[in-house]
């Protein structure tokens, strides 16, 4: 599995304004028609944001041979049809518009 280009993947259905998901284990990547992009981990609610409004995100991934990690900036819930986030300073963002039946 190459992370990496699954990433840029992603980012470029993003940037297309085209909403597609990857599922690789308990990871999913998703894009939206507003031209967000996101990686999030289902089992532990943990999310990176990639692509913002069409606008790349910093983020950081650890990728060798043998293994990839992720520096996760965000906690995620559901709630109803809400994708809500909140980063490492306990900023709470609630989202509409996102295909929140898909990422469950």
């Amino acid at each position: 599995m190459d992370i990496k280009k699954e990433i840029d993947y992603i980012i470029s259905c993003a940037k297309k304004e085209d909403s597609r998901k990857v599922q690789l284990g308990g990871l999913l990547l998703f894009s939206t028609q507003t031209g967000d992009a996101w990686i999030i981990d289902r089992d532990d609610n943990l999310a990176i944001c990639l692509m913002r409004g069409k606008e790349k995100q910093k983020f950081k991934i650890i990728d060798t041979p043998t293994q990839f990690g992720f520096d996760w900036d965000f906690k995620y819930f559901i709630d109803n049809d809400c994708f809500i986030t909140i980063d490492k300073k306990g900023v709470e963002r609630k989202i509409f518009g996102y295909p929140v039946n898909d990422l469950k």
